[in-house]
């Protein structure tokens, strides 16, 4: 990872078929943040099959081509990475207004690693019930869906994401960050998307990932928490 002195962020967004999303996100980001703190966008393709790669062309970011697996992708693109605070976001996840100076800001306050609360683009009851809860500061309330801000020097340290995860990488990490350095929760939101819960519905989804949060608590590996969510989510 290439060093920079100056106190900028690079923004890393995993893709996988996100052609509906990544217009509208890359288009938030220019109009929520400053230029002079957003030094680079990177995008990072798992291999889409759609037009997601087509439309990212049309920005002025950097499109890198990876392996499957969002850890995998976020690695590459910290390894890309030339800002010295990185900014891990998903492509259905949209950032508060001056989201990069909120981010400074906790930086220079002593935070290298962090994320906001989280909305859903859902008026359930539940769902913003369930949002709620993102303002705890424990890692049981934690999710990549909060996006995630990290100095470049602590990702290194801490090594990065674990490859071994196909899903749940982004708590695993975060449990990691929790147990070696202080974690700030933001009191800004990110507003996501909502549509898993809207293809499966709220209580089937939030049981299996609950069921999920609980397999890794009793000691579950990655291979069988991934085991887990094809079987119950994805199919």
């Amino acid at each position: 990872m290439a060093n920079n002195d100056s106190f900028k962020i690079s923004i890393i967004i995993p893709v996988l078929n996100e052609a509906s999303t990544i217009a509208r996100l890359l288009e938030h980001i220019l109009a929520t943040s400053s230029k002079e703190n957003i030094l680079e966008v990177l995008v990072v393709d798992g291999g889409s099959t759609d037009t997601t790669l087509e439309i990212v062309k049309k920005f002025n970011v950097k499109a890198l081509t990876s392996k499957l697996g969002r850890a995998v992708q976020m690695n590459l693109g910290a390894k890309h990475a030339k800002g010295k605070i990185l900014y891990f976001l998903h492509a259905d996840t949209l950032p508060p207004k001056n989201f990069d100076k909120i981010i400074l800001g906790a930086y220079h306050k002593g935070f290298e690693t962090g994320c906001f609360r989280m909305q859903f683009d859902s008026k359930n009851f539940f769902l913003r019930g369930f949002a709620y809860l993102s303002r705890i500061n424990h890692t049981l309330c934690r999710g990549g869906d909060q996006s995630l801000f990290i100095s470049q020097r602590l990702f290194e340290k801490e090594k990065g994401f674990n490859e071994a995860y196909l899903i749940y990488e982004d708590s695993e990490f975060i449990k990691r960050l929790y147990e070696t350095t202080k974690f700030v929760v933001l009191k800004q939101s990110v507003v996501t998307s909502a549509r898993k819960y809207r293809q499966k519905g709220w209580l089937y989804i939030q049981f299996h990932f609950g069921m999920i949060h609980l397999k890794n608590y009793l000691g579950a590996g990655p291979e069988e928490l991934y085991q887990y969510y094809s079987k119950k989510i994805v199919t």
